[in-house]
């Protein structure tokens, strides 16, 4: 029998999913993994290093091979990396799963994230690049999501109470 994650978290960069994971992981009494750490492990270099060397095309085959086996595998708490969901075969395996999309504005993305170029994806214009991946990606977090919980504003552990309340789950 293989593990099923008890909560995926979905969601731009800098939204909070790692923090917020952690934090749902602790209420829940189970372990946390960031399918953005084992692709680092794994590759053994940083995601900016893998863009930079080998293109988004090659990264997203070694992301959606990760999300992969992070849900065949993983029985805690799983956050994905932002563009995990632009995969259609991942968006089929989220299906059935309790995935949060933690969702936030620019402004909130610009004040946590600082849109920094050490993003790939947004290395020439940060807030434009953001508003036009999240045009490009809302609709695919919104159509994985179990439950949408906005982040901004609010601290880690007002988001992580959303996320459990939403998903009426019991803390451990």
């Amino acid at each position: 029998m293989t593990a099923v994650p008890a909560v995926v978290l979905v969601g731009p960069m800098g939204v909070g999913k790692s923090t917020v994971g952690r934090l749902l992981a602790e209420r829940l009494g189970v372990g946390y993994r960031d399918t953005d750490d084992d692709i680092v492990a794994a590759e053994g270099r940083a995601i900016a290093d893998i863009f930079v060397d080998e293109g988004e095309p090659a990264f997203r085959a070694i992301e959606k091979r990760a999300v992969a086996a992070a849900l065949a595998g993983h029985a805690g708490v799983l956050a994905l990396g932002g563009g995990a969901v632009l995969d259609a075969d991942t968006r089929a395996l989220l299906a059935g799963h309790r995935v949060v999309y933690l969702s936030m504005d620019v402004e909130e993305a610009v004040r946590r994230t600082g849109l920094n170029v050490a993003r790939p994806l947004l290395a020439v214009n940060p807030r434009k690049q953001w508003r036009e991946l999240m045009e490009a990606r809302r609709h695919l977090y919104e159509e994985v999501a179990t439950a949408v919980v906005p982040t901004d504003g609010r601290t880690p552990e007002e988001v992580t109470q959303e996320a459990l309340d939403a998903l009426e789950l019991k803390e451990a």
